[in-house]
């Protein structure tokens, strides 16, 4: 049936009681292109049905429909002409892991960060109203998405509008879901007031009195009677009634027949309303719905036997240590030794390699959610009783929390270490992920210290720098596997300092983070045919070495950074303003990331097309020396 479905309008053609077996068709498919070409895979199987019934329902995309991450939106994928194209997935040239607008006009909204979809929503809902639309407008929201403060606040400014908006809640049980912990709090203000207090308070000097034996025996059973009747009498309905919502559910996320007379009675309806529906995270095929974490996101596999429920590696081998693994047992080590150090982390603790950290101190282990700003503010407080904490966060997710990495940690000079991880291209997972930005907006912060380290050796080496520094710290490193070489002699890490790997006068090279040994290699080949080149390893970003980089100018006259990084503020920003100052002309230039996104592919084809891999590092040399007759083109070892 899916290939016959090009758009939603074809869906519709056909019969109800044929939509399970094309969530089935569905499926299949996502799991072989999934487990091939890597992706999300738990989450979208889990939301098959839901975004069957909302396209067989609503009129997308006249309708508006958008998702809060799109790992759970392959199905929507499918349906809406992409399904001929779906085995491209996460490819160079295919379609994208996620949703984005340039790839069709079903994609309204970006949906690459959780928690932005009910604001996103709402403002095409005010928009819709303001210029006399009449169409509906749908967010489906989940994956522990609601733990994100903004969803919460497009809550509340969606309640006191009250225009015309349907939230969908996908609740595949992964954990406490979210709104439970929000009615939570709301209970505990409820049961927590002085009225109440007052109450228990004349209950049970009562029952003192009259039963000074048994007393203690009836005020436990009327404790256990009170949280029944929060329970009880402070629903969801109530709650969000509150807020101006209508609560709906919950419903069987995978009951199509159910789905669709729900969806079809809230179209009647013109108010916010919230549909609650219940799914099972990688329905459908029985390794993902057994260990729904792990099969989140998968790399490329491939099933034993065509439609097994085992899989395999696609490529035998030992799998590489990676830079968070090195990150994670770092912290599991030092812990032991300083029972000060705390790890926070949002919703990433698998993620950032704190598994270990969490199973060994799980009273000094705080993962709060999908809330990076709360993370950051939080570190900031336990920072100010005395502790050591350090947020580990990827990069991309790091800048959302920008402002309290500046008013609640910077101005406070408070010592907190920030465990920068995916910083840089990061593949697959496209512009949405890339950490392209960390070195500029950190390196704004008045009173911190950045730094990257060119391998896994120095990576430990500036943890343990950082853990003994008085104010605030961040270090970035990459996604994937370690650089794998031996221990390097090297000088201690100062302060400030820079590491001088080669020495030359024809040219300078400097680099910081990933980029060190490929920057190192490219000297080696300009080498061979008579370049001189100085190698930097910049190490610090802030405070930038400036002695380095003027006795690099006064030598070469030819300074080359590199950096896998926005050159926009970066290492090439940092130098060029010292440059700047001195009174002879000196030449520099920058290999980085350009401001355009780059799509996603390997990472290794990614920093390919950036230039900040070893050939593109030797072809932005060469450009120093245009007089020179030199052969076409220098190749790396």
């Amino acid at each position: 049936m899916l290939s016959d479905i090009r758009n939603p309008a074809d869906l519709k053609k056909l019969a109800p009681e044929q939509l399970p077996l094309l969530a089935e068709e569905i499926r299949s498919l996502m799991i072989r292109v999934v487990t091939r070409n890597g992706g999300h895979l738990a989450s979208s199987l889990g939301a098959v049905e839901l975004i069957i019934a909302l396209h067989y329902i609503f009129d997308t995309p006249l309708d508006r429909l958008i998702f809060d991450v799109g790992h759970q939106a392959y199905a929507h994928k499918l349906l809406t002409g992409r399904a001929n194209r779906f085995s491209t997935l996460r490819s160079e040239g295919g379609i994208s892991g996620f949703l984005k607008r340039e790839e069709s006009p079903y994609d309204e909204f970006i949906s690459g960060h959780s928690s932005n979809s009910i604001s996103a929503a709402l403002g095409l809902a005010v928009g819709r109203d303001l210029v006399g639309q009449k169409h509906h407008v749908v967010a489906v929201i989940g994956d522990g998405a609601l733990t994100g403060g903004m969803a919460m606040e497009a809550l509340n400014s969606a309640g006191a509008l009250q225009s015309d908006l349907l939230v969908v809640y996908n609740d595949n049980r992964m954990s406490i879901s979210p709104n439970v912990g929000a009615l939570s709090q709301y209970l505990s203000l409820k049961m927590t007031s002085p009225e109440h207090l007052l109450l228990r308070e004349r209950v049970k000097r009562m029952l003192e009195k009259i039963m000074p034996h048994k007393g203690t025996r009836f005020i436990r059973r009327f404790q256990r009677a009170e949280e029944s009747v929060k329970s009880f009498l402070i629903s969801p309905t109530s709650f969000l009634a509150a807020w101006g919502f209508k609560y709906l559910g919950p419903i069987d996320g995978h009951d199509l027949k159910k789905l669709l007379e729900a969806f079809q009675h809230v179209k009647n309806l013109r108010r916010p309303i919230l549909l609650h529906v219940v799914t099972t995270k990688g329905k459908g095929f029985a390794p993902a719905e057994s260990d729904p974490l792990s099969f989140h996101g998968v790399g490329r596999s491939k099933p034993t036997l065509e439609g097994a429920d085992s899989l395999e590696p696609a490529a035998v081998g030992q799998v590489k240590k990676t830079y968070t693994d090195v990150f994670g047992a770092y912290m599991t080590q030092a812990a032991q030794k300083d029972d000060k150090i705390v790890a926070v982390t949002a919703a990433m603790s698998q993620g950032t390699g704190l598994e270990p950290f969490f199973s060994a101190f799980p009273l000094r282990a705080f993962d709060v959610g999908i809330a990076e700003q709360h993370a950051v503010t939080m570190a900031a407080g336990l920072a100010v009783s005395g502790l050591k904490p350090v947020v580990a966060i990827y990069s991309t997710f790091l800048q959302r929390a920008f402002d309290q990495l500046f008013h609640d940690v910077a101005l406070q000079k408070l010592k907190v270490l920030f465990a920068v991880d995916r910083a840089g291209l990061v593949g697959e997972d496209g512009p949405t992920h890339q950490g392209s930005l960390d070195l500029s907006y950190l390196r704004l912060l008045p009173y911190f210290t950045v730094m990257a380290p060119k391998d896994e050796h120095e990576l430990t080496s500036m943890l343990d720098f950082a853990l003994n520094l008085s104010g605030p710290v961040a270090v970035r490193y990459p996604r994937g596997p370690i650089t794998g070489r031996a221990p390097t002699i090297s000088s201690p890490i100062e302060l400030g300092r820079a590491e001088v790997l080669c020495e030359g006068s024809d040219l300078t090279i400097a680099a910081i983070g990933q980029t060190v040994w490929p920057a190192f290699e490219a000297a080696e080949v300009l080498a061979t045919k008579g370049l001189r080149v100085t190698v930097l390893n910049m190490r610090f970003i802030k405070p930038l070495d400036t002695s380095a980089i003027l006795a690099a100018a006064e030598k070469c006259g030819r300074i080359l950074s590199v950096e896998e990084n926005s050159l926009t503020g970066g290492l090439y920003g940092a130098i060029s303003e010292t440059i700047v100052k001195l009174p002879q002309p000196i030449q520099v230039k920058g290999v980085g990331l350009p401001e355009e996104p780059i799509a996603h592919a390997t990472s290794d084809r990614q920093r390919a097309l950036a230039g900040v891999d070893v050939e593109g590092i030797i072809k932005a040399a060469l450009t120093f020396f245009p007089h020179l007759n030199l052969e076409a083109p220098l190749k790396a070892k």
